[in-house]
């Protein structure tokens, strides 16, 4: 046990996240038979709103914001906006170019790109379940840093979409969020 005199406690650290990360096995095809079917081409097109909740790594709620979004869908094309305003009166855009991919594995596969995701973000849908990743610039005391985003979603009925989304950093969990959609 000498050679953990040497090794970072960062380091552990990052290496049980990954381990951890690795075990995890479920996906949405673990949701196929759950209803209402969730199709983001059909839930987020027009007008929605969502409330949500940002969580410090110990479950604390250190932000809390309202967003208001429209959908727009040709085909399997979409657009979304979303126009955040957070408790703190701040406020932020973001659109989402959203692409409908053709099917794999009895799942529906969609990919969306926004100026501040890094690369694309890949995810898939079955039942009621959709989950996606993507990595985040998140601005961060002046300066930027690029953050995992785990997203999964859960559509309720066909007004509720249920959002949790944990946010890590080389397997180190940071933060997590809740959001929860409302479709007129």
């Amino acid at each position: 046990m000498k050679f953990l005199r040497f090794v970072s406690p960062w380091f552990i650290a990052a290496a049980a996240g990954l381990l951890l990360s690795a075990c995890s096995t479920v996906t949405p095809a673990a949701y196929h038979d759950q209803q209402p079917e969730l199709r983001l081409e059909s839930y987020f097109n027009g007008p929605l709103s969502a409330d949500g909740l940002v969580f410090d790594r110990s479950g604390k709620v250190v932000r809390r914001f309202h967003v208001d979004l429209l959908g727009v869908w040709h085909g399997d094309n979409g657009t979304l906006t979303e126009h955040f305003t957070y408790s703190d009166g701040k406020t932020q855009e973001r659109v989402w170019h959203l692409h409908r991919e053709p099917d794999a594995g009895g799942m529906r596969r969609y990919t969306g790109t926004a100026g501040d995701i890094v690369g694309t973000a890949a995810g898939a849908a079955d039942g009621n379940a959709f989950h996606w990743n993507y990595v985040l610039a998140l601005p961060y005391h002046g300066h930027v840093i690029d953050v995992h985003m785990d997203d999964w979603m859960y559509q309720m009925n066909r007004h509720v979409l249920l959002n949790r989304t944990d946010m890590s950093k080389f397997g180190i969990h940071l933060a997590g969020l809740f959001i929860a959609f409302h479709k007129p």
